[in-house]
Formats: structure tokens, C-alpha cells, sequence
């Protein structure tokens, strides 16, 4: 994931975005309420979630806990969409149907972050190997936010009306479950939503702020295998083998060239080789290398130039090296997601919200810094026509990022083992935003 960075507030119009009487009050009955949630409910949840992570199509105990949150706040609970996912649904007469996502998996890291409710846990992956398990991302802020929203929403059925379906998602650390869920029948089951509606906890923004773009959020990610074939031999006797190693240390350079050479330099695109494993003696000439690569691109053409480049380059470079036809190199595509893109129109209507609900001041500009991704994408593909909005929530405090822009501490990354976020005012705005969201897409008839 995912790094946003924060801006000077340049909406235009912001004097027509300053909160009304009626908005006003609005907002400050829901952030007394959310606060009041958050003291006597959202917090314990909160610490549970984070002390008890789970990896990728493996969180059963997250997605049950979960289920049984949605069913205490009134919800028609759906469970095992996708593997582990969760559907609630909240029907409230006539109007739109609101998606509202929050993934919930975490990752094969070991927290180091020094926090009270630190996880300790570990957990088998899908591999069969033993991980220690932590959310270095902060999906527990997003479905502990995502319970929030829904008991507040069903005690204010007198402010709007229509249906929402909180939909609880697995492995988007691996950008597979929302595919998943999609392939389970989620819009065949449930409808076809007018609207889609997620946001992300960034460390990266200051805790009162929002941000979303009015296009591109995130970029497309794609996971790559290549297994390099070559003929063992003594170290002393490079001659009478192929050396996978030497072959695919040349692949790896030559991976550079495509985004230098062959993608035009106004197209962001990235190829990182992030494993390189072979051998296993200092003498030994291996017969197999393998690599890992993760690939990023902001224009499906352009992703699919990439894909291409990177099958042309691994068996030809193998060529190159002697292999034989049934020695080349073999590319597999893992997984990937596309570029995840909110609706124009969409975005300007639900920042505009945004302003009036938290004042204009709390809508940051979006600025993409790096490339990364998310699978929310899948549920709003051009092929299902679903306008989506998906926006970044501060998650740390702005004394904290202060004091790291004036040579104090760095604020952690998502995916380190020292990343932490302030969880309550984390997730008392996610669950305000939200909220905020449905009730401009679906007010009260």
C-alpha cells in the first residue's frame, strides 16, 4: 500500500463548502455519538482486532467476530462469500444501494512497535509456514470503522433511506478477495450497487483529515514468478553448466530498460525485483534461480506493455545465455489488480460532503506519491458501472508528523514492523466520513 502525501487546501469554492446551520448540527450530533460508541464499544473492538490478526483467506475468527457485530447492529448477515468474506445488509425503504468495504486481513510481519496491544501471535499461512502476523496497514481501523458506521446508520434510519451492504473483505494484502467475492456472486446475490464506498488509514496524514482524488488513487499491482532453469555444475567449471544465477542477474537488468527505454517517460511505471533465491554453496552452480517481482503501472495499457515485456525479456535473455527450449525461463502472473480509479463526478460531490460535515480545512488535496495499490478496483471495474469513492483517513497525530518534518522521528510506513496509527481519532473519523458519505448519496425521503 499505499502513501499519500498533504497538501495546501485548494478546493475551489471552498466559502460555498463551509458548514450550514442544519450540516453543522448534523455533524455534531454524529461525532458526539460515534465519540460516545468509540468510549464504551469501538475501542475494545478496535484492540481485539489488532491483537488478533490474521493473514490473507485465513482471518475465520476476524470475519466471525465481525459477523457478529453486524447482527447485533440489525444487519441480515451473509457469511463465507469469497472464503472468509462477509456481507451485512441494512435495508431502510426506498433509495440507493451503498457499498461500503473494509478489508480485514493482515500481514506475516512482527510487530515491533512498542504498543501496549502489541500482537503476539503467529499463524500457519496458506504455504504451510509459520508467520508471525500483524496489521502493519491498518485494516483493523477499517472494520472496526466499518461497525461503527453500521450501528450508527441503523439508529438514524429517520435521516436516510435505501439500502447499504457492508461487505467485510478478505486478502487485499494478496489483491485476491474482492475478486473472490465478486466471483462468489456478491452483485448477483445482493444487487448491483448505485455507489462504492471505502476508505484507507494512511500514518502518513494527520489525524481530522480526509483526502481523496478525483480519478486515479491507486495504481495497478501485479505479482510475477519467474524460475530460472540452468545446468548444474562445479564453481570451478562455469563451462560446463548454464549458470541461472549469472542469467538471472542479467534479467534483472534487463527489466530496467523497459521502463526507461520502451514506456514513454510521461507514463509512470515500476518494475522491482524484490527476491532474488538461488544456490545453496559457495562452490555450487545451481540449476534453478528464482525471482519475485512486483509490477506497478496508472494505464492498463501501459500494465499490459509491461507484462508482455517482462515474458519477452526472461525466455529471450535465456536464449541468449544457451538454455535450451525446454530450459528457458518461466514467467507466471500471480495475481494483480487494476488501477483504482474514483468517479470524477462522484469525487466532487462526496469531498464537497466531506467539507461540509468536517469544514474545508479537513479536505486535504490528494497527491499520488507512490504506486501503490488495492483491489477495491475490482468492485468498480468499468464492466459493472459503479461510480466509486475510495479516500484516505489521517491516522497520526499532528504533533507527531511535526516533529518528524522538523528532524524528529519518522512516522512509519505501512507494512513496517513500527507502524502504529492513534486509533481513536482514526477511526471516529473513518466512521464519521462514512457515514457522512451515505447520507449525501441516500438522504431521508
Amino acid at each position: 500500500m499505499k502513501n499519500f502525501h498533504v497538501g495546501v487546501m485548494t478546493l475551489a469554492g471552498a466559502a460555498a463548502l463551509a458548514l450550514t446551520p442544519s450540516t453543522a448540527a448534523q455533524s455534531v450530533d454524529v461525532e458526539q455519538a460515534v465519540a460516545r460508541d468509540y468510549d464504551t464499544h469501538l475501542e475494545e473492538l478496535f484492540v481485539h482486532f489488532h491483537q488478533n490478526p490474521e493473514l490473507s483467506f485465513l482471518e475465520t475468527a476476524t470475519a466471525a467476530r465481525m459477523a457478529a457485530e453486524l447482527r447485533g447492529a440489525g444487519l441480515d448477515v451473509t457469511e463465507g462469500l469469497g472464503g472468509p468474506g462477509v456481507v451485512g445488509v441494512l435495508r431502510n425503504g426506498e433509495g440507493p444501494l451503498i457499498l461500503l468495504r473494509a478489508d480485514m486481513d493482515g500481514l506475516p510481519v512482527e510487530e515491533k512497535s512498542g504498543l501496549p496491544y502489541a500482537s503476539t501471535v503467529t499463524q500457519t499461512g496458506r504455504d504451510g509456514i509459520e508467520y508471525p502476523v500483524m496489521h502493519a496497514c491498518g485494516h483493523d481501523v477499517h472494520i472496526t470503522a466499518l461497525v461503527g458506521t453500521a450501528r450508527r446508520l441503523a439508529a438514524m434510519r429517520d435521516q436516510w433511506s435505501g439500502t447499504l451492504m457492508f461487505v467485510v473483505q478478505p486478502a487485499e494484502e494478496v489483491v485476491g478477495g474482492a475478486k473472490a467475492m465478486l466471483a462468489d456472486g456478491l452483485y448477483q446475490r445482493f444487487g448491483k450497487p448505485n455507489y462504492a464506498l471505502a476508505f484507507h488509514v494512511t500514518s502518513l496524514l494527520p489525524t481530522g483529515t480526509v483526502s481523496a482524488a478525483e480519478g486515479i488513487q491507486y495504481s495497478s499491482s501485479d505479482s510475477i514468478d519467474i524460475v530460472v532453469p540452468g545446468i548444474g555444475a562445479h564453481g570451478a567449471a562455469p563451462h560446463m553448466g548454464r549458470d541461472p544465477v549469472y542469467i538471472g542477474a542479467q534479467i534483472v537488468t534487463a527489466l530496467q530498460s523497459v521502463v526507461s527505454r520502451e514506456v514513454m517517460p510521461l507514463s509512470p511505471a515500476v518494475i522491482t525485483v524484490g527476491s532474488f533465491q538461488a544456490g545453496s554453496k559457495h562452490n555450487i552452480i545451481s540449476d534453478r534461480a528464482d525471482l519475485q517481482l512486483t509490477v506497478r503501472s496508472n494505464d492498463e495499457a501501459v500494465r499490459g506493455q509491461l507484462l508482455a515485456a517482462i515474458e519477452r525479456i526472461a525466455v529471450n535473455v535465456g536464449r541468449a545465455h544457451g538454455l535450451p527450449d525446454e530450459l528457458l525461463p518461466i514467467v507466471t502472473h500471480l495475481h494483480g489488480t487494476p488501477v483504482t480509479r474514483n468517479d470524477p463526478a462522484l469525487a466532487r460531490r462526496l469531498n464537497a460532503a466531506m467539507a461540509g460535515a468536517f469544514g474545508a480545512e479537513a479536505v486535504v488535496p490528494f497527491e499520488q506519491t507512490t504506486m501503490g495499490a488495492e483491489d477495491f478496483a475490482y468492485f468498480v471495474e468499468a464492466e459493472h458501472g459503479v461510480p466509486g469513492y475510495y479516500f484516505a483517513v489521517g491516522g497520526t497525530a499532528p504533533e507527531t508528523i511535526e516533529a518528524a518534518e522538523n528532524g524528529g522521528p519518522a512516522v512509519p510506513s505501512h507494512h513496517s514492523p513500527l507502524f502504529k496509527i492513534e486509533p481513536r481519532g482514526s477511526v471516529t473519523l473513518g466512521t464519521r466520513a462514512m457515514i457522512a458519505a451515505v447520507l449525501d448519496l441516500a438522504p431521508a425521503k
